[in-house]
């Protein structure tokens, strides 16, 4: 089969990052940019593609294989409901939506159409996570008990020049928790209920720039997380696993740590700690490292969406999996606001 033809809608960073992928793929093509800015003209011609201004446009006039939606948050839900009326496969970058009633009405139509339809949890598709995952479920650790984790890093002061980041929506939980929220869903399993704590005492903005966060999973396990955009910190996932070169790279340091009654295993560093005979705080923990291949995550979704768009995979992130993860990053906003516990449908 010859290459996919792939358009791409929103040509800031994110989509500029998957035309990268895409000049480097063998399995697809970009056929063209929707855009509504004019500055966007010099990167289409430079990528030898049309542009149209909207998204609407380009469906009528391109015959098109697929679509990755880049463009602003509020408008994934209606792209990706064009995408579905053409009969176009989309990836939806992540958040999959603004609201839960949006993200709700966007599984439903994906569930009902023959359409196949991918999220943008780029993640997913990490060598480290997936290395992880199938750690955790080898057992090793045995039944999972606890998790630590952490975003600490820190924005610098030209990031808030947009007024909208230090408006409230503009801080780390629905910008920066999502992430990791998914990539906890994905380790552990469901959270069903959270609290929080969050404060703007160090830029006084309307917007929280800290957060100290309370989880409770459905297997009976429990984590605490440590977010903060205003932390001197490399305890991040962007700044610990390297998998995005943009950010200061600490390969020493820890993100998470996923204990359970056998072992437990700290990420990204993939160092495991695990009882060879009886588990007892007097008995030595040995120390071993999970081996993993660096790879690019983009790069990988890029393919997984290939596949999926050829029919010969389901989409690894679906529209309901990914209305999951906002739900979660949703709750642990208005807990943060309110002061109190927040549950979720198990």
């Amino acid at each position: 089969m010859g290459k996919l033809r792939l358009a791409i809608a929103g040509a800031g960073l994110v989509g500029r990052a998957h035309w990268k992928r895409m000049l480097a793929s063998s399995a697809c093509e970009l056929a063209a940019f929707a855009d509504p800015y004019p500055s966007t003209a010099a990167l289409a011609a430079e990528a030898g593609v049309p542009l149209y201004p909207a998204l609407e446009a380009m469906l009528a006039a391109e015959r098109l294989d697929g679509v990755v939606l880049a463009t602003p948050n509020g408008l994934h839900v209606s792209g990706a409901l064009a995408c579905l009326a053409a009969g176009v496969p989309a990836l939806v970058e992540k958040p999959v939506g603004d609201s839960l009633a949006e993200a709700a009405q966007l599984a439903e139509a994906a569930e009902a159409a023959a359409v196949p339809m991918l999220v943008g949890h780029h993640r997913r598709h990490s060598a480290i996570l997936e290395a992880a995952c199938n750690t955790i479920a080898s057992g090793r650790l045995g039944k999972l008990v606890a998790v630590t984790a952490s975003a600490t890093f820190h924005k610098p002061d030209d990031y808030f020049d947009a007024d909208w980041r230090r408006q409230k929506g503009g801080g780390p939980i629905l910008i920066n928790l999502v992430h990791d929220i998914d990539n906890l869903r994905a380790l552990v399993g469901e959270i069903v209920e959270v609290q929080a704590f969050g404060s703007h005492a160090v830029r006084g903005f309307e917007v929280e720039d800290t957060v100290a966060i309370n989880l409770r999973f459905a297997n009976g396990a429990l984590g605490t997380f440590m977010l903060s955009d205003a932390a001197a910190s490399p305890r991040s996932w962007e700044q610990s696993s390297g998998e995005n070169a943009t950010f200061d790279h600490h390969p020493d340091e820890d993100c998470y740590v996923i204990a359970g009654t056998r072992g437990s295993l700290q990420m990204p560093t993939m160092r495991l700690y695990e009882y060879l005979g009886p588990a007892s705080w007097q008995n030595p923990l040995v120390e071993s490292r999970v081996e993993v291949r660096e790879t690019d995550p983009l790069a990988r979704q890029l393919d997984h969406f290939c596949a999926v768009v050829r029919r010969e995979v389901p989409p690894r992130v679906t529209v309901r999996d990914a209305l999951r993860t906002l739900a979660v990053t949703l709750a642990v906003d208005e807990a943060a606001r309110t002061g109190l516990r927040v549950s979720l449908p198990s």
